[in-house]
């Protein structure tokens, strides 16, 4: 489910393929250059799905057919089921012979990204339903957005996995800061796939006249020695097309930095400038270093070379000389995480480690179309990076495994690749070993995933109770009374996370063995601060045999509260080992992040537990009405917020006054107040501009939370990202929460807390306005009668009371 297919991509060329297996039932859909004879015995499947797109725009840059027109697909796909043994050239440079990972693999292709309209959430849950009723056995999805549990994609991959299809997607590319992994990754019966580096790149250099060689990634070739100028020099410094002078760039070569708009796009816009060369240099030595298809020859370089590379131009004026050396094969140390590959934790389901594991992502060889929307055409090979790219190795893995052991589900393939990870993988400063959040499990070893030993089976019900244990689905509706519910730590996952540990917490997992008979002794590597007991430490399983073990997780003194603590937990039978990793947070208390209620009176309980013994209080603030802001948005023909807040088309701004003695601001969106079927984004800048919370669900669902907001003037940005229409009517809620207590609200709760007991908290509150929507929060104090909002504060819960 991608961007398509170009038709005789040469790493998918017809080799002796039999029919189609027999209980195959998809099809080939013909369309603009594209026909049903495009489609063989190789690629068994051509759909493309454009209703939703239609029904918000027009397409006039892409093929309206199953043709990709954009490379991402036919690289993703070429990446996962790629004949074996395909010669690859670019630019006329002979680059190494190719094999997709699963390279005797059917490919069938569903189109539901389009370049100029974007991916329609309409188009890709129907792709998803169709791919799974043709009877596809592995899906890769490179494709991603906002974090979420119960999203149509979401729920479209959970019927999938219950139809016994693995799937793969991307973490996403929003690396490396902390809880960037977006959805559809962010849930648990899909197999989330990070990105980090292989042992071989393409590497060129360019030589000033100084002397000096600084090397990067190049996959072009070199040129002569040739005047060397600074981008900045010449009226752009980030080398936007249209913004180059042409007198000041002509027949030179071209330093330009990185960032706001695609690689490619700058060296586009040297060559549109009748440019020679581009040195593209990084914005912090952490980034990566790309071999994309550049318009003239190029080479991409670290920050500080690229520092060094502007104080020569500088120094030497317009006498600067430089020649670049065109990108070979060479040899590098691996695997290091990508500075993009988004990060734990699962921000909607933060006992859920996120990525499960990872995969090459960087500078990855494979198919391209010869007319791509960005980069230079002509070429029917690149080597290009993202999650996008990692994903594809694992659902080609995925799709060995299922050949080899055509019983397992997909949660059993999850589980061998999760358990059998490679574990010496650095993070992206190439020095300090990465943790669950960065890898997962690890690095995938195909070798050993296909003889796991223990597997951790997971089924529909019991995804079902996951749902309903972390509150995604309601408590008192029909499914969870149905299914009951389960906490989200003790869903059996080949990994162990516990987001809030309040001195102690017992988690179950149940095993099975794949393997031969035997038996298995655990060993822990602990979490610091956490003691780990496992019971029982040792299991004697036949084939086919199933055990469950308790896991014991108790908070040490001394232990770092709020912050978590890796480890993992390891069953061996001498020839194999399990190996599932372990995060967990200790907490001073754990409680609901925030409660709901409804009505201009009531009342709601709920529970805590706590992770200390002494003093113990609870205060209200609040409850408070939103200031709202009703107002339209365009829609946005590029589906690009760095677009549409350059041209300001497709978005909507907002001016939101934070007054000092702010402990908590919300800006939300609501789909009850829109027009129609609208996906709106959301963006929020503090006073000095910077970017301090988004909001990117596949809705107009949209949620921006702030801890203690300095004052001043923040910038909202309402972004429509896809309107079902010209444009979007909406309200835009503000709360800005103080330590106040509005007098509206009271709390009852005990007044001393003891190691590990659970307590419950009562709420009512009155005297409220009808249709509005208020807030307000529940403070935790460790302190018998707190003299102010930090007094003795160790946590707080959010309060939303809707009366509309």
């Amino acid at each position: 489910v991608d961007l398509a297919d170009r038709p005789g991509a040469s790493g998918k060329r017809t080799r002796a393929y039999g029919p189609p297996p027999a209980a195959w039932h998809g099809s080939c859909d013909s369309g603009e250059q594209f026909s049903q004879d495009d489609c063989n015995n190789k690629l068994i499947g051509a759909r493309f799905f454009r209703l939703g797109a239609n029904a918000s725009t027009v397409i006039t840059e892409d093929y309206l057919s199953p043709r990709d027109r954009d490379g991402h697909g036919s690289h993703t796909a070429s990446t996962a089921g790629g004949n074996a043994d395909v010669p690859a050239s670019i630019f006329g440079i002979n680059r190494g012979i190719l094999s997709g990972i699963a390279p005797r693999a059917r490919i069938a292709v569903y189109k539901v990204c389009w370049n100029d309209a974007g991916c329609f959430l309409s188009d890709i849950v129907k792709s998803i339903d169709t791919a799974v009723a043709d009877g596809v056995d592995v899906i890769n999805y490179s494709i991603g957005g906002g974090p979420s549990l119960l999203g149509a994609d979401d729920v479209a991959f959970l019927f999938a996995e219950r139809g016994g299809v693995f799937v793969a997607t991307s973490a996403g590319n929003s690396g490396p800061a902390a809880g960037t992994v977006g959805g559809p990754a962010t849930v648990p019966w899909i197999t989330a796939v990070g990105a980090s580096t292989q042992n071989r790149t393409f590497q060129g250099s360019v030589e000033p006249g100084s002397g000096a060689a600084f090397f990067g990634a190049s996959i072009t070739g070199g040129t002569d020695v040739l005047p060397l100028v600074d981008s900045e020099d010449a009226g752009s410094e980030l080398c936007i097309p249209g913004e180059l002078d042409s007198n000041v760039v002509g027949g030179k070569i071209v330093l330009c930095k990185r960032g706001v708009i695609a690689r490619v796009d700058k060296s586009h816009a040297v060559y549109l400038a009748g440019g020679a060369g581009m040195v593209l240099y990084n914005t912090s030595d952490d980034e990566t270093e790309n071999t994309d298809n550049h318009w003239v020859p190029s080479v991409h370089i670290n920050n500080t070379d690229g520092l060094a590379v502007k104080a020569y131009i500088d120094g030497a004026s317009s006498s600067a000389t430089a020649r670049i050396i065109g990108g070979e094969k060479v040899a590098i140390p691996a695997p290091w995480m990508a500075d993009f590959s988004s990060r734990g934790p699962d921000v909607v389901a933060p006992d859920i480690i996120k990525p499960d594991v990872t995969a090459p992502g960087v500078n990855i060889l494979a198919g391209n179309t010869p007319n791509p929307f960005l980069g230079r055409p002509g070429q029917l090979f690149q080597s290009i990076s993202g999650t996008s790219m990692s994903s594809p190795h694992v659902a080609g893995v995925g799709a060995l495994l299922r050949q080899l052991h055509p019983d397992w589900t997909p949660a059993i393939v999850k589980s061998a690749l999760m358990t059998s990870g490679y574990q010496d993988v650095k993070k992206e400063d190439g020095t300090t070993p990465a943790d669950p959040f960065d890898m997962g499990g690890g690095h995938i070893a195909p070798n050993p995933a296909a003889d796991p030993g223990l597997v951790y089976e997971t089924g529909f019900v019991d995804y079902l109770q996951f749902l309903c244990g972390a509150g995604a689905l309601s408590a008192t509706g029909s499914t969870c009374s149905a299914v009951g519910s389960i906490d989200p730590s003790d869903l059996n996952l080949a990994s162990i996370g516990v987001a809030e540990l309040a001195g102690i917490q017992t988690v179950r997992r149940t095993v099975t063995n794949v393997g031969p008979a035997g038996t298995y002794n655990v060993s822990v590597d602990a979490p610091p601060g956490i003691d780990v007991v496992v019971s029982p430490a040792s299991l004697t399983l036949a084939e086919g045999q199933s055990a469950t073990y308790n896991v014991t997780f108790t908070t040490l003194p001394g232990a770092t509260l709020d912050e978590w603590a890796f480890g993992s937990l390891t069953w061996g039978d001498g020839v194999r080992s399990v190996r599932s990793a372990v995060a967990v947070k200790p907490v001073a208390l754990a409680a609901p992040d925030e409660v709901s209620g409804a009505g201009t009176s009531g009342s709601l309980s709920y529970d805590i537990t706590f992770g200390y013994a002494g003093d113990f209080a609870a205060e209200p603030h609040g409850l408070i009405p939103a200031d709202t802001q009703p107002n339209s948005v365009v829609d946005d023909p590029a589906n690009d917020i760095n677009t549409a807040l350059a041209t300001g088309v497709g978005i909507t701004i907002h001016s939101v006054t934070i007054p000092a003695g702010t402990e908590y601001a919300r800006f939300a969106l609501f789909n009850d107040y829109t027009d129609g079927n609208d996906d709106l984004d959301l963006y929020v800048f503090d006073p000095d501009d910077h970017l301090v919370g988004s909001s990117g669900s596949p809705t107009a669902d949209e949620e921006v939370n702030l801890i203690v907001p300095a004052e001043g003037d923040y910038t909202v940005v309402v972004h429509g990202w896809q309107t079902d229409g010209a444009d979007a009517n909406y309200t835009l809620f503000v709360w800005a929460l103080d330590a106040a207590d509005a007098g509206n609200m009271t709390v009852t709760a005990q007044s001393s807390a003891t190691l590990g007991d659970t307590a419950t908290v009562s709420l009512d509150w009155s005297g409220l306005t009808v249709a509005t929507k208020y807030l307000g929060s529940v403070t935790y104090h460790n302190v018998a009668s707190p003299s102010g909002y930090d007094d003795g504060l160790i946590d707080f819960t959010i309060v939303r009371v809707d009366t509309d």
